[in-house]
């Protein structure tokens, strides 16, 4: 859009308190947060002999931080089921979860796609005759690969996700 010759770009700002997370391909329950979502790139710094004024920098792995899901505590037992398969002895069972975020519009703004991601953690609060709050549940998952779209719709979050010929999983 042009302003006085202008051109003028609307932003569409998320707001933390809007989202949305998908497990089984259908958003299975109402989060109240979602943390830990990062990616940190290893690197080798080296000096060169004679160039005091810089460094070379060698990029390494990605390693993906654990996310945590937290939601109260319902008859809704989607987070355990999937932790019992994962202590059981067999195969364990990795799904993408999308973390779909949105502006006050309410409009999809991003999805956030964990790729491979499995529990590794599962805890209650504690729970007190003398509290009165809700009782909220927690899932950690670890995760191999994070895909980001903009703009992207609901649904889509494969349960049945396999391994390429090369041991990974697709990213796409």
């Amino acid at each position: 859009m042009a302003d006085n010759g202008n051109i003028v770009h609307e932003l569409s700002y998320v707001t933390a308190n809007r989202f949305y997370i998908e497990i089984e391909s259908q958003i299975s329950a109402s989060f109240s947060e979602c943390s830990g979502l990062g990616v940190q790139v290893d690197k080798e710094v080296y000096f060169e002999g004679g160039v005091n004024e810089q460094q070379r920098i060698f990029l390494k792995q990605a390693k993906f931080d654990d996310v945590t899901l937290k939601r109260g505590i319902t008859d809704d037992l989607v987070f355990w089921n999937w932790v019992s398969t994962i202590l059981n002895p067999g195969k364990k069972e990795r799904r993408n979860v999308n973390v779909l975020v949105f502006n006050q519009s309410g409009e999809t703004m991003q999805c956030w796609t964990l790729i491979g991601a499995v529990p590794v953690g599962w805890k209650t609060a504690p729970l007190q005759a003398s509290s009165s709050t809700v009782a909220i549940e927690e899932l950690t998952l670890a995760y191999e690969g994070l895909k980001v779209v903009a703009k992207q719709g609901g649904g889509g979050a494969s349960t049945k996700v396999q391994r390429d010929g090369s041991g990974f999983f697709p990213s796409n």
